[in-house]
């Protein structure tokens, strides 16, 4: 498994592939991907872009591929003090994720990387391998205060990968050995997996699950989600985790005005028939490098509604293409913002959503004996 240092481009490949600059879109490397560009990291001094030379030069670039990189932190709770979020640590086993959805919010993280939050994002992505152990050492410590840990802050938990590596599912079990309360978002149906061990924890009002449904519309998903469930899956994960007594929140997150906001009301409902019993929302985010990646998607796949919607997300965002203000970062401003507000909750109250919120408990939490330690007498 190469590590980070191990990120060296290979001497026969154009650089822009490795995140130094910006990609002409090619077919061979947006197939499959959310991004079909790859821009600079701001904090890069030189780009670079491919230029065909009239040779035919662009049909040597290589297809792109997924590669896996290992990333050893030091600590694996990440800590917030963000006013407009419910938890305040959350906890990512990946770093990138190869769901590649256009609009992720989390994509100029990779620029810390020196990498793209292009394409880069989504092929170029980090494993921890101790995450589990490093959590067990953080919750172990004397002066650690159990409040509920959030799995999917800044990467899918459950995105392919996990499939091989397992990290989330270590995670979890650290976690049901201490008794410590934590939610899920995911966009995944691979979190039904892991119903043994949700199950238990949900008996104890442990855990939540939020799944995310930005679509009915399968094609919609698909160019916007690339390597996400389908939306016919996610729904099946909500039924199979309610059948099993765990919560599950409906996220439609974001919500993209003049592209998906028509679909609120159907996507709800269709989430409380699969037996979602809360629900929740964000509005389209686009800060840093997400504005252009996000938009030259929208111009490729949508032309005839492009401008349409760039106007709604100004308008939403005080005349801006982001907002990056507490308090209204997540759920926009302005008229169409409010009435957006006023349709999801209407939807919810009619719908039966959100009528009792889970308050995960949090005095379960304790410390187990752990390898070598000595029992106390009293």
């Amino acid at each position: 498994m190469p590590t980070l240092m191990d990120m060296r481009p290979n001497p026969g490949l154009n650089p822009s592939v490795f995140g130094t600059g910006k990609l002409t879109s090619l077919p061979q490397l947006e197939r499959g991907r959310g991004a079909a560009i790859n821009p600079a990291g701001r904090f890069e001094t030189y780009a670079e872009t491919y230029v065909d030379d009239g040779w035919e030069s662009l049909s040597e670039v290589p297809k792109l591929k997924t590669e896996v990189f290992t990333e050893t932190p030091k600590t694996i709770i990440t800590r917030n003090t963000s006013p407009d979020i419910s938890f305040d640590r959350s906890i990512n086993p990946y770093r990138g994720c190869e769901h590649g959805c256009v609009y992720c919010y989390a994509r100029p993280a990779h620029a810390y990387m020196g990498l793209s939050p292009g394409l880069d994002f989504e092929s170029k992505l980090f494993i921890k391998p101790n995450a589990a152990a490093l959590l067990r050492e953080e919750l172990t410590a004397p002066s650690y205060k159990p409040s509920t840990i959030a799995l999917g802050a800044n990467t899918d938990p459950y995105q392919p990968i996990e499939r091989t590596y397992r990290i989330t599912r270590q995670v979890i079990e650290v976690l049901a050995e201490f008794g410590h309360p934590f939610g899920i978002v995911t966009k995944s149906a691979l979190v039904t997996r892991d119903i043994d061990v949700l199950k238990s924890m949900a008996e104890q009002q442990l855990v939540k699950v939020a799944i995310s449904v930005t679509t009915l519309d399968p094609k919609l998903a698909r160019s916007m989600e690339p390597r996400a469930s389908t939306p016919a899956r996610r729904l099946a994960a909500i039924e199979a985790l309610s059948k099993a007594g765990i919560r599950t929140v409906v996220m439609m997150g974001p919500i993209i005005p003049g592209l998906n906001d028509h679909e609120i009301e159907n996507v709800l409902k269709a989430a409380r028939n699969a037996g979602a019993q809360e629900a929740g929302y964000t509005m389209l985010r686009l800060p840093f490098e997400v504005k252009d990646i996000f938009k030259d998607w929208l111009v490729r796949e949508f032309p005839d509604r492009a401008a349409k919607v760039m106007s709604h997300v100004t308008e939403m965002r005080g005349g801006r293409e982001n907002d990056p203000n507490f308090g209204t970062r997540m759920t926009g401003q302005g008229p169409l913002a409010w009435l957006t507000g006023r349709r999801f909750q209407t939807a919810c109250q009619r719908l039966g959503l959100n009528a009792a919120r889970l308050k995960l408990r949090h005095d379960l939490f304790h410390r187990p004996v752990q390898q070598g330690e000595q029992m106390m007498l009293f």
